[in-house]
Parts: C-alpha cells; sequence; structure tokens
C-alpha cells in the first residue's frame, strides 16, 4: 500500500482489495500462451492470392474454445431464445435459427440433412453450420451471459432461473447488472465492508469473467499452428521446425509407426467425390463433419483446427496485410482490422439509458468531438484504414469485386475443402450476413493479467500424454 492505508478495514473508509488469485477459465476453453511467430503463407501461393504475405508479428495471451461450437450448444442457445423471446419479440428467436437450407444444392439430394442436421441427436457433438458471422457474434455475447449467471449461481449469489421465460423480460445480462439495472433472484449479495450491509459484485471483485468474442485472425491462426509443440529444449526460445499445418509434417495422414499410421489428421476432400475413402476402411470417416471432438487435438490441444468447418474469426477481409501498409511496425502487437469504437449512450445527464429489450445497454459510434483531441487514433470506423483505397476511390462492391466492409474472414478449411486450405496461413472471406454448410465457428476470451496460468501454461503442452483415438 503505497498510502499506509488499510485495505478491508471499516475503520480506514472500507476499501476492498479482493482475495483475487488470476482469472479463472470459462467453459470449454483452453489457454494458449501468447508468444512471437511468423504470420502468413508458408507455403506455395497456389492461388495467386498473395493476400497474406508472411510477417512476424506478437499475439498476447488468451483463451479458445477447444472445440466448435456444437449443435447442442446452439440449440440450447434457440431455445433460451424462444422462451424468452417468442411472445413479444419473436423475430429474435427467428434471427437466431441457423439456415438449414445451406445444406440444398442443384444436383445433390441432401434434404435429409436439411431436416435433421441441427435438430436430431445424432448429430448434438457435430458442429453447427448455416450460422452468419452475425448470428455467431450473438451466441458468444449469449454465451457470456448465462456463463456469468452460472458463477453467480454457483457462488450462491444468484438463485437458479427456474421457470423464468416466456413474458419475462427481468434475464441476467452482465452489462445490464454492471449498470444496476438487474434486479434478479438474489440469493445473498456481497458483504459491504464500508457500510456492514450487502452490495452487489462489482467488475473490481474479479468474479465475473470477460466477454466471449470471436477469436482475432491472427490468434485463430497462432493457436492452429501450436508453434510450442516444437520446443524440443525446455526454456529455450528456438523453434526446430515451421509447419504447414497444425501437425508436423507434409501430408495429413498420421506417420508414427503404431495402428494408426496412414489414418488421416482432418476431415476434408482428399480427391474429387472423395470425403471418406472406401468402404470397408473409411478414412476420415466423415462426408459431412464430423463430431467436434474428433481426430487428432494439436499441441495446444484444441480439435479441428484444420477441416472438419472452417470457422468464422472476427476480422474484415482486405487482400492486403500490415506489411504493405505504411508503419507496418505500429500494428505487429495483436494485428486486427475491423475496429469500430463505440461508446454507451448516456442521457444529457451523463447517466446510462436505459437497458433495451435484449439487456443491452445501447452503444453508439464514437462522435468527431469525442476523437478531436486524440492522438493514438483519430477515427471511429477504422474497417477501410489504410486498405489502399483513397477517399474517392473505393471497393467497386458488387461489380469488380466481392470485398466489402460486410467481408469477414473464414480460415481453417472445411469437409469440403482440399488439403491446401487447411494451412491455417490460408485465408478466405465470406459475407457476415451469409451463412453456409462448411462454416462453423467457436469462441474466444481475452486473457487478463499474467500472461501464464500459474507460470505453467507455457509448458503445459509440452508433456501432454496423448491419449486421443487419432483414429477416431
Amino acid at each position: 500500500m503505497t498510502t499506509g492505508w488499510k485495505y478491508n478495514d471499516a475503520e480506514w473508509g472500507g476499501y476492498e482489495k479482493p482475495d483475487f488469485e488470476e482469472q479463472e477459465t470459462g467453459p470449454n476453453l483452453v489457454l494458449i500462451p501468447g508468444g512471437t511467430f511468423a504470420m502468413g503463407t508458408v507455403q506455395e501461393d497456389v492461388t495467386y492470392e498473395w493476400d497474406n504475405q508472411p510477417r512476424r508479428v506478437t499475439v498476447s495471451s488468451f483463451y479458445i474454445d477447444q472445440t466448435e461450437v456444437p449443435n447442442m450448444d446452439y440449440r440450447f442457445y434457440t431455445q433460451w431464445t424462444k422462451r424468452h423471446f417468442i411472445d413479444k419479440y419473436p423475430e429474435v428467436y427467428f434471427d437466431a435459427l441457423p439456415d438449414s437450407l445451406v445444406w440444398r444444392e442443384e444436383l445433390s439430394f441432401n434434404d435429409p440433412l436439411v431436416y435433421n442436421y441441427f435438430r436430431f441427436p445424432a448429430y448434438n457433438d457435430y458442429p453447427v453450420v448455416g450460422v452468419s458471422w452475425h448470428q455467431a457474434e450473438s451466441f458468444c455475447k449469449w454465451r457470456s451471459d448465462r456463463v456469468n449467471e452460472t458463477i453467480m449461481i454457483e457462488k450462491g449469489i444468484l438463485n437458479p432461473p427456474g421457470e423464468a421465460g416466456g413474458d419475462s423480460s427481468d434475464f441476467f445480462t452482465t452489462e445490464a447488472y454492471y449498470a444496476d439495472q438487474y434486479e434478479g433472484n438474489v440469493r445473498a449479495n456481497l458483504e459491504d465492508v464500508r457500510t456492514g450491509g450487502e452490495r452487489k459484485v462489482r467488475k473490481t471483485d474479479g468474479i465475473l469473467l470477460p466477454e466471449y468474442r470471436l477469436p482475432t485472425e491472427a490468434e485463430w491462426e497462432y493457436a492452429a499452428l501450436a508453434l510450442v509443440g516444437n520446443h524440443k529444449v525446455e526454456d529455450s526460445e528456438n523453434i526446430t521446425d515451421r509447419r504447414f499445418f497444425p501437425w508436423d509434417g507434409y501430408t495429413a495422414r498420421y506417420q508414427v509407426r503404431d495402428r494408426y499410421q496412414g489414418k488421416m489428421l482432418a476431415n476434408f476432400k482428399r480427391d474429387g467425390g472423395d470425403y471418406m475413402g472406401t468402404a470397408g476402411n473409411l478414412n476420415d470417416n466423415a462426408a459431412i463433419p464430423a463430431p467436434v471432438r474428433s481426430f487428432y487435438p494439436n499441441d495446444f490441444g484444441l480439435f479441428n483446427m484444420a477441416g472438419n468447418v472452417s470457422e468464422w474469426v472476427s476480422d474484415v477481409y482486405r487482400p492486403l496485410t500490415a506489411e504493405t501498409i505504411r508503419d507496418a511496425e505500429k500494428h505487429d502487437l495483436n494485428p486486427f482490422r475491423g475496429n469500430d469504437f463505440t461508446v454507451r449512450v448516456r442521457d444529457e445527464e451523463g447517466n446510462l439509458v436505459e437497458k433495451d429489450s435484449l439487456g443491452r445497454i445501447p452503444r453508439e459510434q464514437q462522435s468527431e468531438e469525442d476523437l478531436k483531441n486524440r492522438r493514438n487514433y483519430r477515427k471511429a470506423n477504422l474497417k477501410d484504414f489504410r486498405d489502399g483505397d483513397s477517399e474517392e476511390v473505393v471497393y467497386d462492391t458488387g461489380n469488380n469485386t466481392l470485398i466489402s466492409d460486410s467481408s469477414r474472414v473464414i480460415k481453417g478449411g472445411s469437409w469440403a475443402d482440399r488439403l491446401y486450405w487447411l494451412s491455417p496461413g490460408t485465408r478466405r472471406f465470406w459475407h457476415e450476413d451469409k451463412s453456409s454448410s462448411t462454416i462453423g465457428f467457436r469462441c474466444a476470451m481475452n486473457r487478463l493479467g499474467s500472461n501464464t496460468n500459474g507460470g505453467t501454461a507455457g509448458n503445459q503442452f509440452k508433456s501432454r500424454v496423448r491419449k486421443v483415438d487419432r483414429g477416431r
């Protein structure tokens, strides 16, 4: 204490210092220790896109889902949304539903998947598809609130929601709770040291987790490569081999001489018309997406970072990297394209306005008045920041290009792609309002505070005992 005052003492004003060690790991998340790596293409650019030239960047530690989001979890989201909004705001429920028609093709019989893939229990553990970038973003926000609500219930602060739903409008959201706009079914609040009474949970308590979100392209690529597995010497920064895929080697077959030798390491289209091998010896054993815990995880313990389904990331797509931009070194820590800075809306007296029907505090883009005295950034919407266009000449979307500010990066390749697209350095884009039978997603979360979990995150995967069924 630099002032000599005592914390957690009512006689000294009751200024609180929480008993906090480090951020807890949310459900299904894996801590990815940050570091530097060469982001970009690591093999021949066979499409001649030149849209991801290698450059060295650093990614801060973060969390990412061990698996893609499965149908069961997304179905829980739609069921919850239906229960809470179908009476007053039915469009919220219908907007959350995946587009099952993505399975239809002109000369293919895929109608059984149209009617069954999302809802039939045989596909519970398969990755959800037919979800747009906006739907994935909404799921991340909803998931954040359900996880934090669970934490509050398990700590005895809130009671379980019971039969809440239908016309219920007072459901838990983290931001409404912090803004004192959620009452809820309180069981027992925290003790207020200053008054001796009780108080709500504050952000300074460190009890609630940060928001789930989509990973950035840099985070996703770093997590997919999992170069931590190529540290052959303890406490050394040297990585012995580069990687073309989330595993070592140049092929997608398991190479160790045991009963799994020759088995596929990912779910992809091996050749024209060959999605899973021959009957009696099915190789990747999946003509469509496979269950989310299929195949061999990478050295971070992440499943299907190559193949199965391509995955949405948060970045806006541009066919160039910061290496071609002036002052490239300014953007080599946690690189990201897509910033659109907002602030919460306040009334004339400076108070936060009332939450909306979704339990969210309304936000608006930062105004020019707010930005006029800033030095670190001068615009709120930076999706097209230094993207090669002038104010007079912009992307002629729909005529000369499909690229726009609504184009989002997808990574990882899918069950319907050739091996080339399974390399983490390759990149493509899809419109943020569109969906596909080949695109799913996984969530990420910021790591706050220390870069490692008890000082072990950098080494915890080196001694991993790999007992997974490598051949499914």
